[in-house]
């Protein structure tokens, strides 16, 4: 019975095992999606400067992310592959290294937290107000986001071995926790004597859910997970384990830190026109996360699944799950084009908005969301040259979609047409990204599962001449 549930990434039918794997994970990313929004939601009715404030943390807090998730899909990638080959030992091994990376990750950003939180703001603002509020929440979430690298990892280690149920148990607990906290810690309780706190509040219920969520992740892990153990007795760090991880890592970790790039960025060139502009950038970026989540969350489920039938030697597999991927993603992209086409104006009232936010905040939606499509089939093919080890291919397409052209195009498009013609950057930016992820594609597969489909047939030939 335990080894059907090891080998189930290698037996099951490939539509039930994206579904297996995938679906909980979206689903809990649909939560962290919400809780995301529902924080901007709360800290919003404070007023529009708190918003503009914790929008403008929006990129500090991506790169935290950024280096945390580069690192699991690193972990995953290395552990699926060894867990595909047989080597449980060694998937232990690669699963220890990954924990003492995210403890250095979090040493990293306590001490950002500490020292360089001020500068961030005052470079994306002319507005004491605005930064006080931002230094005042992300001094908060930088110092106390040990729970977000160790949340990541608790996520990330139960996804390795397809107990993607268990991680979305602990991600939907940590962002319920902080959606039934941010109002109380915001806005106060006074029969229970709680005062109100404002953005900080915000930040502390955002820690919390975090830290609680950590905790669950691993006691999960301990109890559930019995495949993959954690090696601790004679454990000695290997430089060659690190650098697998990181082979695969870095690529992705440098993908989700151009997030980070892009909206700095952006709020930097938004900041020479309309003061709503940065606002309604802001937003836009809660806003999209319930159309990207629910395929970041879906490729969560492929990279192991490819990493595994990779190791195993199933090309079949592979090319299988890469095009119901591609699929999946295109429906769940066309049906938020669909949503920011037909009603801007009421996703943009979720958050209080002025009637500048409401005029520019239209136009924004309808034309970022052009690029939703394009996106979503480079980002399901990225996941499939993580998968394979060649995270390189998948940092050119998110380098190619997020910084070169977007930014100098949005300062093009901005002394050409003002601040309405910089939201086509991102379109532009996307399409440019979607052939080159096709281009790179079409060449892995030749170099890369062609020749695992020609070494199987070689293989079936000699077992029917035996």
């Amino acid at each position: 019975m335990e080894r059907t549930k090891e080998n189930k990434m290698g037996v099951m039918p490939v539509n039930k095992l994206l579904v297996t794997m995938s679906l909980p994970i979206v689903i809990s990313m649909l939560i962290q999606a919400m809780y995301n929004l529902v924080d901007s939601v709360f800290v919003a009715q404070i007023n529009p400067d708190a918003l503009t404030a914790v929008g403008m943390a929006f990129p500090m807090q991506s790169l935290m992310i950024a280096f945390q998730t580069g690192l699991g899909v690193g972990m995953n990638a290395l552990v699926s592959r060894y867990l595909g080959q047989k080597k449980p030992y060694e998937a232990g091994l690669a699963a220890t290294h990954a924990l003492i990376l995210t403890a250095l990750n979090y040493v990293l950003f306590l001490i950002v937290g500490l020292t360089a939180i001020p500068a961030f703001f005052s470079i994306q603002t002319h507005s004491e107000i605005i930064a006080g509020y931002g230094v005042e929440y992300l001094s908060i979430v930088c110092c106390g986001s040990l729970g977000l690298f160790f949340q990541i990892y608790g996520e990330r280690i139960l996804q390795a071995t397809g107990k993607t149920l268990l991680s979305m148990v602990s991600q939907i607990l940590g962002a319920v926790i902080n959606i039934v906290l941010d109002p109380v810690f915001i806005f106060g309780v006074d029969f229970l004597g709680i005062p109100a706190m404002g953005v900080t509040g915000a930040a502390i219920a955002t820690v919390t859910g975090q830290i609680i969520a950590a905790a669950v992740g691993f006691l999960l892990h301990h109890f559930h997970n019995k495949e993959l153990r954690l090696v601790f007795r004679k454990f000695r760090l290997n430089l060659g384990t690190i650098k697998t991880i990181y082979a695969v890592g870095i690529p992705s970790i440098i993908m989700s830190a151009l997030v980070s790039v892009l909206t700095f960025g952006m709020n930097i060139i938004l900041k020479a026109y309309e003061p709503a502009a940065a606002t309604v950038f802001g937003v836009y970026f809660k806003l999209q996360s319930f159309v990207y989540m629910p395929v970041f969350g879906m490729n969560n489920g492929i990279v192991p699944i490819i990493a595994y039938n990779y190791g195993a030697g199933k090309p079949k597999r592979i090319t299988d799950t890469l095009k119901l991927g591609v699929i999946c993603s295109v429906v769940i992209m066309i049906i938020g084009l669909l949503l920011f086409q037909l009603i801007p104006a009421q996703l943009l009232g979720m958050f209080a908005p002025t009637d500048d936010m409401i005029r520019l905040g239209e136009t924004a939606l309808r034309i970022f969301s052009v690029s939703f499509v394009f996106a979503g089939v480079s980002i399901v093919l990225s996941s499939g040259f993580q998968a394979l080890g060649n995270g390189f291919y998948s940092m050119i397409v998110f380098i190619v979609r997020l910084i070169v052209p977007t930014l100098p195009f949005a300062c093009l498009f901005g002394i050409i047409g003002g601040v309405d013609c910089i939201w086509w950057s991102l379109p532009v930016s996307d399409l440019l990204g979607l052939i080159v992820a096709i281009l790179l594609m079409r060449r892995i597969y030749k170099n890369v599962i062609s020749k695992m489909y020609d070494k199987q047939d070689k293989s079936s030939a000699q077992v029917q001449q035996a």
